[in-house]
């Protein structure tokens, strides 16, 4: 019986079955080769968060994660706050589709966008760089198109009508607009569909008119610190001098000597959610511009920025209407202008309106109405200056600068210039 038993056993370790479990291509051993691989990997490699669901996973996922057994372990992705690869987000999805962003671009770099410095410093997950890209690049479309279709604007005036365009405050209500929300707090339990940033801690009171916290405003020895030359002795600043060293929107703009907030000293004191959400704009335009190209990138600021009505007239505000007027025609060769009265009601009443005409020669300026003569005149003399300003080529002979790939180029009416008085 023995011999028997001996006899069998030996056949069934020696039967093709058993070869094939003790083979290496067999399952039973690729198991046991994953599972001392992932011991090996748990105790060389840290716990990260995203660890792979099956054993199949983990064996392909180990080129991924650099491990040195005899070296110092060098970590190509290094412990952040915020991991803006990830693309399981029914919110980045639907971002991505309400917008009508191209196949081309990436969900996961719609995900990087919504990834502030503030929230990861790592400058492969956040929006920095991509900032600074859209910003450009939004400030030269929106510069251009106002430059092209009203040839005429001051300096000051295409100053402002570029923060109403593309300035922080639109930003934010788009970044509201396309339903994008803000969290409390950034972490890695948090969806990548939602805008990720570190607040201001309270407690601090925001300055009017500017980005600064009360007890963070600089002194007024600090505040005249910029790019400009000779900045120390506080010299007035002109129009060309803001064209040359101020913003895109004609503000001082700090250099690395002069931080003018506590976020450049340190980057995780947090900023306000008008501040993250321009960012995240402006990583949006600088990522589509990479991804899908220029004509991309221009269709998309023209359905998002230039679809906006920004009444211009509102823009202008004249101190001396009267003697710019004056030196306007004395530039052009035009007549004098004349103030003429052409219709009044109620002279003697409690509420006059007197309706006043500007004039040079026979060819009428401007019309306005005031309760006095010499307010109904200003108004008039106003009005013409502002259908100067706001003259607008004809539409079919308008070709952007950055259309010229695509369109036959035209050349556009430059102007002399604004009124000097």
């Amino acid at each position: 019986m023995e011999r028997i038993a001996t006899h069998h056993m030996r056949r069934s370790l020696l039967s093709p079955r058993s070869l094939r479990l003790l083979s290496p291509t067999s399952t039973i051993a690729s198991s046991r080769r994953g599972f001392a691989l992932s011991s090996r990997l748990a105790q060389d490699a840290p716990v990260t968060a995203s660890q792979p669901g099956t054993l199949e996973e983990a064996i392909l996922d180990t080129t991924s994660v650099p491990v040195t057994k005899f070296s110092r372990t060098y970590n190509l992705n290094p412990p952040v706050t915020v991991r803006a690869a990830r693309i399981d987000s029914p919110k980045l999805s639907a971002l991505h589709a309400r917008l009508s962003l191209p196949p081309r671009f990436p969900v996961s770099s719609l995900g990087r966008c919504l990834v502030h410095p503030s929230a990861d410093r790592n400058p492969l997950y956040n929006n920095a760089s991509l900032a600074v890209i859209g910003q450009d690049l939004l400030a030269n479309y929106t510069a251009e198109w106002l430059l092209c279709n009203y040839p005429r604007l001051p300096m000051q005036v295409l100053f402002a009508a570029q923060y109403a365009y593309s300035g922080p405050p639109t930003l934010s209500a788009m970044r509201e607009e396309w339903g994008v929300e803000s969290v409390a707090a950034p972490g890695v339990e948090v969806d990548p569909g939602l805008l990720q940033f570190t607040r201001i801690k309270p407690g601090n009171a925001m300055a009017e008119g500017t980005m600064l916290r009360q007890k963070d405003m600089p002194s007024a020895q600090d505040k005249s610190a910029s790019a400009r030359p000779n900045s120390q002795w506080n010299y007035r600043r002109g129009t060309s001098s803001r064209i040359v060293y101020d913003s895109n929107f004609g503000d001082l703009q700090d250099t690395a000597d002069a931080p003018a907030s506590e976020y450049s000293h340190n980057p995780e004191a947090g900023v306000t959610t008008e501040e993250a959400s321009a960012t995240f704009i402006n990583a949006v335009f600088g990522a589509l511009y990479l991804h899908a190209g220029a004509q991309a990138t221009q269709a998309f600021h023209q359905a998002h920025i230039l679809s906006r009505h920004i009444p211009l007239h509102t823009l202008f505000s004249f101190t001396h209407p009267t003697r710019d007027l004056s030196r306007l025609c004395a530039r052009e060769g035009f007549e004098p202008p004349v103030a003429r009265l052409l219709s009044e009601t109620g002279r003697h009443s409690r509420s006059p309106v007197f309706v006043v005409g500007v004039y040079s020669g026979s060819d009428k300026l401007g019309e306005a109405a005031g309760s006095s003569l010499d307010e109904a005149r200003v108004r008039a003399t106003a009005t013409a200056l502002r259908s100067w300003y706001l003259y607008s080529p004809p539409r079919e002979n308008i070709v952007l600068p950055c259309q010229s790939g695509t369109t036959q180029w035209k050349p556009q009416m430059i102007d002399i210039g604004e009124i000097v008085t």
